[in-house]
């Protein structure tokens, strides 16, 4: 059982990390520090619009919802990193001690 709650961690962390780089390459590909015309920068940004956007949709069209104009500004990812946060921070203190694993 700690293997599972291990790779459940392990899976929400390394997903975490993607969207991290998911925003910091779509940061530098707006400022011109990247080229997004290069076929390997390409081929990374299908695979993190293939990895994250199936997460962020639901999200975004939530927000769409509450908040019709945020003039440009997408903040899904934001409420996806944070909600992952959380879901790893009660997987730990809440859920895993209920099956008697403390530390994994």
């Amino acid at each position: 059982m700690t293997a599972l709650f291990w790779l459940i961690d392990a899976v929400l962390g390394f997903y975490y990390f993607l969207l991290i780089v998911t925003i910091i390459m779509s940061w530098l590909v707006m400022f011109g520090v990247i080229n997004s015309y290069q076929p390997f920068v390409q081929s990374v940004q299908r695979f993190l619009y293939a990895i994250t956007e199936p997460a962020l949709v639901p999200i975004r069209r939530t927000l769409g919802r509450f908040f019709p104009n945020l003039g440009g500004l997408d903040i899904s990812p934001i409420i996806l990193i944070f909600l992952i946060f959380a879901l790893r921070v009660l997987l730990r203190s809440d859920i895993a001690p209920l099956f008697g694993i403390y530390n994994y």
